[in-house]
């Protein structure tokens, strides 16, 4: 209506212009990547990973952190929790910019259809990592984004449909309900 041609001309006059998100797609090889097990959230030695070493290890992982454990700037060192297996090839894709709630669910419904056919996979992952400062609150808190801004949830879709959620917020804000 009339509105929707002010707006429109409002954006056009002042240069605004609509900004689409970007995609860029690696293919990481032989990566290794930790043994996990759906219902073993604490992990066991010797046969699976624990959540929060999962969680540590994709951080490193979409830091492009060398994952060799070799020390070559002395700073600090890292390798793959145990117990492992190597992955000849596993697929990265990064979505920057802001992608609207319906937009992720999509994608997570995508993700599942991955395991209709047989697959190779065990599991794979949805990270959501918000802005900084976007305006994210939990209960009656305000955001924290002064102090760090962590606001992110990880997904964890294994082969059966069974799934992880792992959400991370920073040190002044509420854990999610």
């Amino acid at each position: 209506g009339a509105e929707g041609s002010t707006l429109m001309s409002y954006f056009s006059k002042n240069q605004i212009q609509a900004l689409k998100p970007k995609v860029t797609f690696s293919t990481l090889k032989d990566l290794q990547c930790p043994v996990l097990q759906s219902n073993e959230l604490q992990g066991k030695p010797d046969e699976s990973c624990s959540t929060e070493e999962l969680f540590e290890w994709l951080g490193a992982v979409l830091n492009q952190v060398s994952l060799d454990n070799k020390s070559s700037s002395f700073l600090s060192t890292y390798c793959c929790p145990q117990p492992n297996t190597m992955v000849e090839k596993a697929f990265l894709c990064t979505i920057t910019g802001f992608i609207i709630p319906e937009k992720i669910i999509q994608l997570l419904e995508q993700l599942c259809c991955y395991f209709v056919e047989p697959k190779l996979a065990y599991w794979l992952t949805l990270t959501v990592h918000g802005f900084a400062d976007s305006p994210v609150s939990w209960r009656e808190n305000e955001h924290g984004f002064h102090k760090g801004g962590e606001n992110l949830y990880n997904f964890v879709i294994f082969r059966n449909l069974d799934y992880w959620l792992q959400m991370a917020v920073g040190t002044n804000d509420d854990c999610p309900p």
